[in-house]
Parts: C-alpha cells; structure tokens; sequence
C-alpha cells in the first residue's frame, strides 16, 4: 500500500521534512517513489509547499497520507484528504471514573 507521509531532513534541532510517496512498509528513511512537497517548519511562519495536481494523482491510485499529512492537507484547502483524517478521543483514566462515582 502506497502512503504519503513526511520524511525528516535538515539539521539537528532544525528539522524541515519532504513529503513522499513511498510503500508503507519501507523504512521512512528509506526509498521513496516522489516527492511531493515540502514542510519547512524553521520559518516564521511555517512554509507548506505542495504539488496540490501530484496529490489528487497519487489519492486516485490508492496512495493513503498519513493522519498528520491529512490534516495539514484539509488546513491548505485540499478536502479530498479529509476522510483520512483520524479522530482521537481521550479517555478518562479509571481512577477518576472512581472518584466521580464517590463525589456522587
């Protein structure tokens, strides 16, 4: 399965990230099929440049971005991306489930 996900570059403490289209089980260091955009997050604000044409391609070949790529593709505009976006609900720990119970 094809994904596309961001892979770290740059420099230590600086970090600035590609996003590839890559198999999923290759290492996210490893080989990629195309690069896709950048994410370059040491600037003020952050540039998020995309090959918005590249994306719809790869989307409409089964390619899967990644949840954090996802959701900065809905924040650029791109809505195709959105049913990929994961949700994540918090739970309460089970000591505080108690607590309520006995303040009851």
């Amino acid at each position: 399965m094809l994904m596309i996900r961001l892979q770290r570059t740059g420099r230590r403490g600086i970090p600035t990230y590609r996003l590839v289209v890559a198999e999923k089980r290759r290492a996210v260091q490893g080989r990629f099929l195309e690069i896709v955009g950048h994410y370059l997050t040491d600037r003020n604000p952050a540039v998020w440049e995309v090959k918005n044409d590249r994306i719809r391609h790869w989307l409409k070949h089964g390619a899967a971005p990644s949840s954090t790529v996802a959701r900065l593709l809905v924040k650029g505009g791109m809505q195709e991306a959105q049913p990929f976006v994961k949700r994540y609900v918090h739970r309460k720990k089970k000591g505080a489930e108690k607590e309520e119970t006995k303040k009851s």
